[in-house]
């Protein structure tokens, strides 16, 4: 197997702490504790509900945030301390395209003015040269030629979307991180971009980050998937695998909330009760087993640790018994 091309070891992320105004607030720990890593050409989901941590560990492995606490480690160079002339050359080799492609674009730019302009600031080529090979890439995802001077308001969004792509490739990355990127647009437009992205990925094995809730999407593009519950991860292991047959209660609530394929064989359903806890606030212990239908006492005592199950599959859960539970045929 080879080495991961981008690592967080042990990440931590907190906002807010102790101020003149109120020294004794506690920081929000919206990351606790995760390790994650990709390989060349692979890509891996980061699934679960909205304020678990899935958009924060993006950015820090894209050193957008720096860490509390963890390493972040690209092609085996440590970055998670570097200043900006360090990070500068790598900019080029990590992207990001974002869930809300029309904040991300100039409005007063032209789109291919908007994908030129990377491929002209890491100069990979300059002039007409850096015209032309932007005209390319907004045909490889999909856009006509005829388009090259609009704006971003005269497109629609699935439009707009394969711009912010190609601006993301423009620059020949290595890795990108990809945030909800169908979570705005129409079931059929976004199976389109799903479909794109994993071509493109193949073809210039790129490693994908693909941050969303949507287990579908999730199933579609992705080679292994993690499942984040308020900043730690419950469940991980290759997609097909957990999906078909998840481990972890929270997993398999996910899936229980999700539509099936047809004919697919569903566990016992799992309906969460409540909502997320505040992440300033968290549980003590496992930090589902305030919504766990299978939580005990010793749960609220004890941090589970991600422990493996099998060669390509770990868990968050100090119950075997709940661990060993059949979910599908």
């Amino acid at each position: 197997m080879s080495a991961p091309l981008v690592e967080g070891r042990d990440l931590v992320m907190e906002f807010g702490g102790p101020s003149l105004v109120a020294p004794r607030r506690r920081p929000v720990r919206a990351v606790a504790g995760v390790d994650i890593s990709v390989r060349r050409g692979e890509a891996l989901g980061l699934v679960g509900e909205s304020g678990s941590g899935k958009s924060t560990i993006g950015r820090m492995l894209l050193r957008l945030a720096r860490p509390t606490a963890g390493q972040v480690l690209f092609d085996g160079q440590e970055i998670t301390g570097a200043d900006r002339a360090t990070l500068r050359p790598l900019r080029r080799r990590m992207q990001m395209v974002f869930q809300d492609p029309f904040g991300s674009l100039n409005p007063r730019m032209g789109i291919g003015q908007a994908v030129a302009e990377g491929i002209s600031l890491h100069r990979l080529a300059s002039g007409q040269a850096a015209r032309d090979r932007a005209a390319s890439l907004l045909e490889r995802v999909g856009l006509s030629p005829g388009l090259y001077g609009r704006r971003p308001a005269a497109l629609s969004g699935g439009q707009r979307q394969r711009v912010a792509i190609a601006r993301a490739l423009a620059v020949d990355p290595d890795f990108i991180v990809a945030d909800e990127p169908v979570s705005a647009l129409d079931v059929s437009v976004g199976a389109e971009i799903l479909n794109l992205l994993r071509e493109l990925r193949r073809e210039r094995q790129l490693a994908l980050l693909f941050v969303s809730h949507d287990l579908g999407a999730v199933r579609t593009l992705c080679d292994r998937v993690a499942v984040l519950y308020l900043g730690r991860v419950m469940e991980e292991g290759e997609a097909a695998e957990v999906l078909r047959a998840p481990r972890h209660p929270y997993t398999r609530a996910l899936l229980s909330a999700s539509p099936g394929r047809p004919g697919e064989a569903r566990g016992p359903r799992i309906i969460l009760r409540g909502e997320i806890p505040s992440p300033a606030a968290p549980p003590s212990g496992c930090v589902f087993r305030t919504r766990c239908p299978y939580a005990l006492p010793a749960c609220a005592e004890t941090v589970p640790a991600l422990r493996p199950l099998d060669p390509t599959r770990r868990a968050a859960c100090i119950r075997d018994d709940i661990l060993a539970m059949e979910t599908a045929a």
